[in-house]
C-alpha cells in the first residue's frame, strides 16, 4: 500500500490534516479515522478525488477527528526502564530486567533477559519481546478461528501499521499489528475474526457482520473498546 505526503484540507471551518494510501487490497474508496489520524484509501483501479470524498463525508471527518483528538490526550507517557508498567494481553505488567535465559512473562510483570537489553537498548528488548509473543499468540488464535470457520489463509503477517490493526489481502494474507499483543484476549479474537471474515465477504456489509457476529456475538463491544482504547496499545509517541 503506497502513500504520499501529508495534505491539508479545511472542512466546516476546520483544519483538517490526512494521508493518501494506494491500496491493491481495497475494493472501493474509503476513510480512515483513528488515533493517528485521517487516511484516504484508494483503490489502485479507481480514479478517486481525495478532496471530493472528504467534503462529501465533512460532518463525519470532522466528528471523528474531534472524538480522536480526545482519545490522542490518553495516551500513556511510557518510560522504557525497570519498574515501568508495560500491559500484555489487557493486564498491565512490571517490567523486571534481571539475569535468565529468556524473556519470560508471568501475571504480574514482563521479565527481560538483561543480556538483550545491554545488547541494544530496553525499548529494543521489550520490542522483541513483543513481536514474538505477538507471533505464536496470533497464529494460535488465527488457526484455531479458521478451523471454526471453515476457512483458509494464505499466510498470517505481522505487521507494524500505524494506522490499521488488521487487514486481509485478496490473495488470502492475513496481516495484523504486533500491538495487539497489549490488548485483552477478546479484542484480539474480535480483530482476527474480523479480518478471516473477509476470506467469505469482502466487505462490511450485513452477511459481513453476521458471519462476525456467529463467532463472536458481542463484537459491538469489542470494537468500541478497541476505538476507545487504542491509546493504550501506543508503544511509542512515534506511533502516533
Amino acid at each position: 500500500m503506497a502513500k504520499t505526503q501529508p495534505r491539508k484540507i479545511d472542512l466546516l471551518g476546520n483544519p483538517i490534516e490526512y494521508e493518501v494510501r494506494h491500496s491493491y487490497d481495497a475494493t472501493e474508496a474509503r476513510i480512515d479515522v483513528d488515533i493517528h489520524g485521517v487516511t484516504v484509501v484508494v483503490p489502485e483501479s479507481e480514479d478517486v478525488r481525495p478532496m471530493r470524498l472528504l467534503k462529501e463525508n465533512a460532518a463525519w471527518v470532522v466528528d471523528q477527528q474531534r472524538k480522536y483528538d480526545t482519545y490522542r490526550e490518553q495516551v500513556p507517557d511510557r518510560t522504557f526502564e525497570a519498574g515501568a508498567c508495560f500491559p500484555f494481553l489487557g493486564q498491565d505488567r512490571e517490567l523486571v530486567i534481571e539475569s535468565r535465559r529468556k524473556h519470560e512473562v508471568d501475571e504480574d510483570s514482563i521479565r527481560l533477559r538483561k543480556s538483550a537489553v545491554e545488547q541494544s537498548t530496553v525499548k529494543q528488548a521489550l520490542e522483541n519481546f513483543y513481536r514474538s509473543r505477538a507471533r505464536d499468540y496470533l497464529t494460535d488464535r488465527t488457526d484455531h478461528y479458521a478451523e471454526r470457520m471453515g476457512v483458509e489463509y494464505e499466510k498470517l503477517e505481522l505487521r507494524n501499521q500505524r494506522t490499521r490493526w488488521g487487514s486481509c489481502s485478496t490473495s488470502g494474507t492475513i496481516s495484523l499489528n504486533w500491538r495487539l499483543i497489549m490488548a485483552p484476549p477478546e479484542v484480539v479474537d474480535y480483530l482476527v475474526v474480523h479480518e478471516l471474515a473477509h476470506l467469505t465477504e469482502q466487505h462490511h456489509g450485513r452477511e459481513f457482520w453476521q458471519l462476525v457476529g456467529e463467532h463472536i456475538p458481542d463484537y459491538k463491544e469489542k470494537a468500541e473498546w478497541l476505538e476507545k482504547h487504542s491509546s493504550r496499545l501506543i508503544f511509542t509517541e512515534s506511533d502516533l
